[in-house]
């Protein structure tokens, strides 16, 4: 009944990405929607739904209580880096794309993928921790992800740290978050217009998130998806190691058992979609990215049920 009902959850979500598949296959949709979605899921929609949540969600003393949690996504995303550091050497993954295997063994899909997800499993409780994992998996991104893709390519090699990486790691969904922070934080209530339009805009955060990862997989053509080593590895990182990794941390910490669900589904979402935009842009192997970022994609879908029927058998 689990699994049905989980599967239930996720069928909405289906059938808006593939509602933007088709749109993007009949023509109406193209690389110029896919970057206005992205903008407006990013620098509107998110931000202003993470105000709205938390403010309508939280009291200062409930808040401080979870901030703690952030530990854990930290801990668990770079022991899953490590790891996929050690699986590319022992399988003998190519030179040429080594790098782009690091990064997206470890890096999951948060936003446009984790956060309509979790809505749809556990509803708007678990807003804040999702922001929590999405803090950490974002700094990591943009410095070790970022770090990693550049060794591939022949572009300019970033530092590790710089104060590029530091306007990515603080971007709007993250001034959002903070700013809704700052309004518990203060007992400050937001006039009921301001509270009302942040809510509408935040709902258009899950459909144009699903239209975007529609018109991401339409262009990825079959052919080019072959079954390897590399793809046996990552799909093994996003849906095993790194869950399991997030599970064995979450013993060292006590937590609501709400939060350690959401970091585990979290930590099982498909690969970041920014990297294979980054890998092109660092002149790395960008087809390889966006060939794993559509194969985890669809498994995730597959997968997620079955953690949810996991959940509940050991009442995790």
């Amino acid at each position: 009944m689990t699994f049905v009902n989980s599967v239930a959850s996720i069928l909405s979500i289906i059938v808006m990405i593939f509602l933007g598949y088709a749109l993007t296959r009949k023509g109406i949709f193209n690389d110029t929607t896919a970057k206005v979605f992205t903008t407006m899921v990013l620098k509107v929609s998110l931000p202003a739904y993470m105000i709205w949540n938390l403010t309508n969600t939280f009291t200062e003393e409930s808040l401080l209580s979870l901030i703690g949690g952030i530990i854990i996504p930290f801990m668990s995303i770079i022991a899953c880096y490590v790891v996929g550091s050690l699986i590319s050497k022992l399988i003998g993954v190519d030179s040429k794309h080594q790098g782009v295997f690091n990064c997206l063994f470890f890096v999951s899909n948060t936003i446009f993928i984790g956060l309509p997800i979790n809505l749809s499993l556990f509803g708007e409780k678990s807003i804040p921790y999702v922001l929590l994992y999405y803090i950490a998996n974002t700094s990591l991104f943009w410095t070790l992800g970022i770090y990693s893709i550049s060794r591939d390519g022949s572009g300019p090699k970033p530092t590790l740290f710089s104060l590029e990486t530091l306007k990515n790691i603080i971007s709007p969904p993250l001034m959002g978050f903070l700013a809704g922070l700052v309004l518990v934080m203060a007992d400050v209530k937001l006039p009921s217009f301001l509270a009302e339009s942040c809510k509408y805009l935040g709902s258009c955060t899950t459909p144009l998130s699903m239209l975007f990862i529609g018109i991401s997989m339409c262009n990825v053509k079959s052919s080019e998806i072959k079954l390897s080593k590399d793809m046996i590895a990552i799909v093994f990182g996003r849906f095993i190691a790194a869950p399991l990794l997030v599970f064995l941390f979450s013993l060292l910490l006590p937590m609501p058992s709400l939060m350690r669900e959401v970091f585990i589904v979290q930590s099982a979402m498909p690969i970041i979609t920014s990297a294979s935009i980054i890998s092109k842009a660092y002149n790395a192997d960008y087809k390889y990215a966006a060939v794993m970022t559509t194969v985890t994609t669809i498994i995730a879908m597959i997968v997620i049920p079955v953690y949810m029927v996991l959940f509940n058998y050991l009442n995790v």
